[in-house]
């Protein structure tokens, strides 16, 4: 029996932040944007799916634009908490991303925006997704990066130092991009693609952009989180910090979010492969030595 994995993520705590949250809405900035970016990267594609999971998106307007860009799909929404459905056509049902309750090899096309972030397996969770898809199906997911919120980490990890002498879990910790193209091959995708781009927000000061994680529901997830509540004077050095060190010199100042996309394809037998080694028609040192050969004049 495999070990359990290790509970970094105190998932029912997320559900219920995105639930409180979910009446405001307009300040999911990150969803529109992943979702916008997601929505370019299909229209590159030609190709018509006509099965289609989302899995674990926290907002439905990923579920509402897949369904009108593909007609004739059948769209299966997994939600991390109640809602209304995103569309017609769509099948709206709560479900974890760690036990993902669907058919194997059953949608051509599965898509997941700022989700995956906060799952304890993310490796099961990725072959999970690879075994709902048809052979030559489509995964394309965007995930925070490591470099999310490094700023607020600091004048975190910094003001709980001098006032506290020591350091507790406060900022999650997100993937790295380096490691995501392994990952993907590691479930079992083909021909792995893992890219991030970063998105700088502008906050007055620090407690517009803590106003922000709280209104998308994306504050502190962390199992091991400080279970009592912090001082106003740890909150205000903190914020003290982060002004000195990341301000613009208009006094604004810049939070990073690092978002990193992913796209994988279910193996077929009609994609293309690797050569194999030794299959070459020419040396590498050859074709390099012919590069560096001037034309005669």
């Amino acid at each position: 029996m495999a070990p359990s994995p290790i509970q970094i993520f105190d998932r029912a705590l997320i559900r219920r932040r995105l639930s409180r949250a979910a009446p405001a809405g307009s300040a999911d900035f990150l969803a529109s944007y992943a979702i916008a970016d997601l929505g370019e990267r299909l229209g590159v594609i030609k190709r018509d799916f006509t099965a289609i999971a989302d899995i674990g998106t926290p907002v439905p307007e990923l579920a509402r634009q897949l369904s009108a860009r593909y007609e004739v799909a059948q769209i299966v929404r997994l939600s991390p908490i109640a809602e209304a459905p995103a569309a017609a056509r769509a099948l709206a049902f709560i479900g974890d991303e760690e036990a993902l309750p669907l058919a194997a090899e059953h949608f051509d096309l599965a898509v997941s925006a700022l989700a995956l972030q906060h799952v304890n397996d993310l490796p099961g969770a990725l072959v999970q997704i690879r075994r709902a898809l048809k052979p030559d199906g489509l995964f394309l997911g965007c995930l925070l990066g490591g470099q999310s919120l490094h700023e607020l980490r600091t004048a975190l990890t910094a003001a709980e130092t001098e006032i506290y002498g020591g350091v507790s879990p406060r900022v999650a910790p997100f993937a790295d991009v380096r490691d995501m193209g392994g990952l993907l091959q590691r479930a079992g995708f083909a021909l792995p693609v893992a890219d991030s781009e970063p998105l700088t927000v502008r906050y007055a000061d620090m407690f517009g952009l803590m106003a922000d994680l709280r209104a998308m529901g994306a504050t502190n997830p962390l199992d091991a989180r400080l279970r009592r509540p912090s001082t106003r004077g740890f909150f205000l050095r903190a914020a003290q910090i982060y002004s000195e060190r990341f301000a613009d010199p208009d006094g604004r100042l810049r939070a990073t979010f690092e978002l990193i996309f992913l796209s994988g394809w279910a193996p077929h037998e009609s994609q293309q492969k690797p050569l194999r080694p030794g299959s070459a028609k020419m040396r590498l040192a050859d074709a390099l030595r012919g590069a560096e050969t001037k034309p005669q004049s």
